[in-house]
């Protein structure tokens, strides 16, 4: 669905939501968007959620200050309950901690008033795009059993996944073949774990950051580096099939049990086997549930027996399921989450690594949650 000013037919139109209470903003930008959009206002919190429970919207422009709440609260309410809707925050009162804050809750951009029509309008293109990847995404895993068969139905599903990704965006008479070459998997990747759900591509980014930190201080090249940062970053993609997932659902505690889908280590490692990754990327993803006393699955692997990297990743994925911030839940502080891992440490995790991981993170503590929102499995492989 291109953003054009043609005579295409309203209902044909994305619909999109303009939540402000100053009338003046409100205004300036249904004038801007009615070419492209069916646009719909609300000027509180309130009014928006009746609008949304009884049509569809398809984007939504959010002010972060409204008369009955605060726009970061009722931006949480819209991707727990409308996931599929993207939201762009347009505000005066921005800070970095506050942009911050709104990507990690699944805003798709931020924008500053007074705004420039130009990055709105481009912002809002590629908004409207990365929905259309997205539902591509949502409804490919939700009906396509591919990817989970044989070795050459999933070599057949990801080649087809590939093309209608990419094809995403282009113009309709735009009928150049794509290059022979493998394309980058990453940003088709990233977007199948957002598409599953948001909270498992924050999880994975923050993993992968984690292990990242702790990779600094050991003796890894520079090619151990890589995959070890994007094995963390994948180390749940065998999560993303049609069975629900909600991360509070699938939490692991520092015991080493877990109420979620156990068979995910093995089902990921298989995915991912067509794509040409290095093969640590497929080690971390089947084995970052091994323990260092043998407890663990799929294979019961035990002290050296379980790769060094997939050994960080247990570590990284451990500590985030302790700390993260979640909607009713209440997370250990840094330092208890250390301590209870230290506890831990020569039965589920190596003795070694695991005291040198709580003693990097009592290092960086300071400013972990900003700097594991703020990088990306690219950046971090790349350092």
């Amino acid at each position: 669905m291109n953003i054009s000013a043609t005579a295409e037919s309203i209902k044909n139109k994305p619909t999109l939501l303009v939540i402000d209470d100053e009338a003046g903003p409100r205004d300036a930008l249904k004038v801007i968007l009615r070419p492209f959009f069916n646009v719909e206002t609300a000027e509180s919190g309130s009014a928006a959620i009746r609008l949304l429970n009884s049509q569809r919207i398809d984007l939504i422009t959010l002010d972060q200050k409204l008369p009955d709440r605060q726009g970061l609260d009722l931006l949480q309410d819209i991707k727990q309950h409308h996931a599929d809707i993207e939201v762009i925050i347009i505000t005066g009162y921005g800070s970095l901690k506050s942009a911050m804050e709104g990507i990690r809750h699944g805003a798709a951009g931020y924008l500053l008033k007074p705004f420039n029509v130009t990055e709105l309008l481009s912002l809002v293109k590629q908004t409207i795009e990365k929905k259309q990847r997205l539902d591509f995404l949502r409804h490919f895993i939700g009906t396509t059993t591919g990817l989970w068969g044989s070795e050459t139905e999933s070599a057949q599903a990801w080649k087809e996944l590939f093309a209608g990704y990419q094809a995403i965006g282009k113009p309709a008479s735009d009928s150049t073949p794509c290059a022979e070459q493998t394309p980058d998997p990453l940003p088709l990747l990233s977007d199948l774990l957002e598409a599953k759900d948001r909270q498992l591509l924050n999880h994975c980014s923050r993993v992968s950051f984690y292990a990242t930190l702790l990779a600094n201080r050991i003796n890894l090249t520079a090619a151990e580096q890589k995959s070890l940062a994007l094995g963390a970053f994948l180390h749940d993609i065998g999560k993303i099939g049609p069975e629900p997932y909600r991360f509070a659902d699938d939490e692991i505690t520092v015991t080493g049990e877990s109420i979620g889908n156990r068979h995910h280590p093995e089902q990921g490692a298989k995915l991912v086997s067509a794509l040409g990754l290095p093969a640590e990327v497929g080690q971390i993803i089947a084995y970052h549930h091994e323990r260092w006393d043998g407890s663990g699955y799929p294979f019961g692997l035990q002290k050296e027996g379980i790769p060094q990297l997939a050994r960080i990743v247990c570590l990284a994925q451990t500590f985030d399921h302790l700390t993260a911030e979640l909607p009713d839940r209440t997370p250990l502080s840094i330092d208890d989450a250390c301590q209870q891992m230290l506890a831990y440490a020569g039965t589920h995790f190596e003795p070694k690594l695991t005291e040198l991981f709580s003693r990097v993170i009592q290092e960086c503590k300071a400013s972990l949650p900003a700097m594991a929102i703020a990088t990306s499995p690219t950046d971090r492989s790349d350092s």
